[in-house]
């Protein structure tokens, strides 16, 4: 999985470490919602039963595979 020196740095956030690899790989594969922001880049989420059925928000790189950032999107309303 690609990602930024952003993703890096926040994935050590006490916040973020509990969201898993697998997790992000599947909401990138498999999204059940996806919009694109006026700069390009890429939002996906996906329910993730393991994480109590919250919504994981994927943001990728306008070239669709590098991770810039992930997180569990309270405010996310399909």
């Amino acid at each position: 999985m690609k990602t930024t020196e952003y993703f890096d740095a926040l994935k050590s956030r006490p916040d973020r470490a509990a969201i898993k690899d697998e997790w992000i790989a599947r909401v990138i594969d498999a999204p059940e919602h996806e919009r694109t922001q006026s700069d390009g880049r890429i939002r996906r989420w996906a329910r993730i039963p393991e994480a109590e059925g919250r919504w994981l928000r994927v943001v990728l790189l306008a070239d669709g595979e590098t991770v810039h950032n992930a997180f569990f999107d309270r405010r996310f309303d399909p």
